[in-house]
């Protein structure tokens, strides 16, 4: 007799498991939108800055290379290098640090995949690509932004290796976090040593200090990373400088003398877009322009409460504690101020911030939480509209200036003032890079000629000096006939044309 049955077969398959969602899509919507923006809101076509012109000028065939002060680091004319060593294109440039800043951002957020939840790295991402001064930087030929990034993959590299070392049969410390450590301190020492340092403070204590966090090998990694751009810094200070202790000597004198100075309040002040507040005078703004710079602190200390509860509170403290680091010096060591400084310290509170403010409004809270989402959606708002309203006003401002040094420049070539050629006075430098001229001073921060030099050359090649606000002309320059454009008066030498 034969037994029928309706069951299915009992076959054995292998099945694929389900794929993996993308969970690192919402940084690279983050990382992208941030691009965009850049391209939207900073226009491509606005010229370079002083500092710009002077990195730049490094590199770029366009203009001999500018006199490079002290503090200066040779990060950013190697950033530069890919496009500017072959073109003079200020729009090409700008596209290619804004594309560039968009996957550094998107890199600096990836490092943290594990140790925080993704929703919390977008969101971070997302408050810090929207402060004004993220997007005034994120496309221009500065270091702070890279700083900035540098800060994010070197701590969370350093975290994720804490983590491994703690569960080393799940997580052990791979080459790439070993080589994200190297590379993200590298960054910063490129492109600021000195910042690099301060931001790296934390990390190289606690393991000096805490048995439970002694990682020699990413250690290593990061010394590694930080000899390579203060090794080459401090190189270029017995080749050019004098020494070490002549450079740093100088690097502080052309800031004001570095010693403890609060600048809270210049800070303070900067943040209606005064790209360099020096001197930092005049009333402080309206609350409404700050109120976002008390609240950053505040809700990063909520996410680290909410942070200890959700066991992840040795990389939230890690985060404060290399944050207040790196804004130390420019708060209360130096008598100025920039927004621009306080990027890496900004890039790191972000994190911790958003856990708490995701916390405020997911949390729980029964039928508070309705409410706390409306305010927290508000003040975003808000805060939205405000650095809107600032870089926008930046922007107009800086976008008129550089123009003007443009049609400066312009003049220059019909007064007959062509490379080679030589600028000298006020805004020398960046106009000078405008002009296809080399540039120099006999006095201040960026002297590099002496009087009789410039009249040497006066008779080579053409000389001009240039006067803003209506003052006096140098002593060597009071004769030579003087032609006014664009709020300068230039003064130009009769020999040498």
């Amino acid at each position: 007799m034969r037994i029928t049955s309706n069951a299915p077969p009992l076959v054995a398959r292998v099945t694929a498991p389900p794929a993996a969602p993308p969970v690192l899509v919402p940084l690279a919507v983050v990382a992208g939108a941030f691009t965009l923006a850049q391209l939207v809101l900073v226009p491509p076509g606005m010229g370079l800055g002083w500092d710009e012109s002077v990195y730049v000028s490094q590199v770029s065939p366009h203009a001999p290379a500018a006199f490079f002060s002290a503090p200066r680091a040779r990060g950013v004319p190697l950033l530069v290098a890919p496009v500017a060593a072959w073109s003079s294109s200020t729009e090409l440039l700008r596209v290619y640090l804004a594309v560039l800043s968009g996957a550094g951002l998107y890199c600096g957020l990836r490092v943290w995949r594990g140790l925080f939840p993704v929703r919390v790295l977008a969101l971070a991402g997302a408050v810090f690509a929207t402060l004004w001064v993220t997007l005034f930087y994120g496309p221009q030929a500065m270091p702070n932004y890279w700083v900035a990034v540098g800060a994010l993959v070197t701590t969370g590299c350093f975290l994720r290796a804490r983590a491994a070392r703690t569960a080393p049969r799940v997580r052990p410390v791979g080459r790439t976090t070993l080589w994200g450590a190297a590379a993200g301190s590298a960054l910063m020492a490129w492109m600021r040593p000195t910042d690099a340092v301060w931001v790296c403070v934390p990390l190289l204590l606690l393991p000096a200090v805490a048995r439970g966090w002694r990682l020699p090998r990413l250690s290593a990694a990061m010394a590694v990373g930080l000899g390579t751009g203060a090794g080459a810094w401090v190189i270029e200070a017995y080749l050019r400088y004098g020494g070490l202790a002549r450079r740093l000597d100088d690097a502080s004198r052309i800031q004001g003398g570095l010693g403890w100075n609060i600048a809270v309040d210049d800070q303070l002040r900067s943040l209606v877009g005064r790209t360099l507040c020096r001197p930092c005078t005049g009333d402080l703004p309206p609350v409404m322009m700050y109120a976002w710079w008390f609240a950053l602190p505040v809700l990063a200390a909520v996410g680290a409460a909410v942070a200890v509860r959700a066991r992840r509170g040795a990389p939230t403290l890690v985060l404060l504690a290399c944050a207040t680091t790196a804004a130390l010096p420019y708060l209360f060591f130096i008598g100025y101020a920039a927004p621009r400084f306080l990027l890496p310290a900004y890039a790191l509170l972000a994190i911790p911030l958003a856990d708490g403010l995701l916390s405020l409004v997911t949390g729980p809270g029964g039928a508070w939480r309705p409410v706390a989402g409306t305010l927290v959606a508000l003040a975003l708002v808000a805060h939205l509209g405000v650095q809107y309203s600032v870089l926008a006003q930046t922007v107009d401002r800086t976008t008129a200036a550089r123009r003007d040094w443009d049609r400066v420049a312009a003049d220059l070539h019909r007064l007959g003032v062509r490379p080679p050629c030589l600028l000298t006075g006020d805004n020398a430098i960046p106009i000078g890079f405008y002009a296809g001229c080399s540039s120099a001073a006999v006095r201040g921060n960026n002297a590099n000629i002496t009087r009789a030099g410039i009249l040497r050359t006066a008779e080579r090649v053409p000389v001009a000096t240039l006067v803003a606000g209506g003052g006096p002309p140098p002593e060597y320059a009071r004769s030579w006939p003087a032609h006014e454009v664009a709020g300068f008066r230039l003064h130009v030498a009769p020999t040498g044309r």
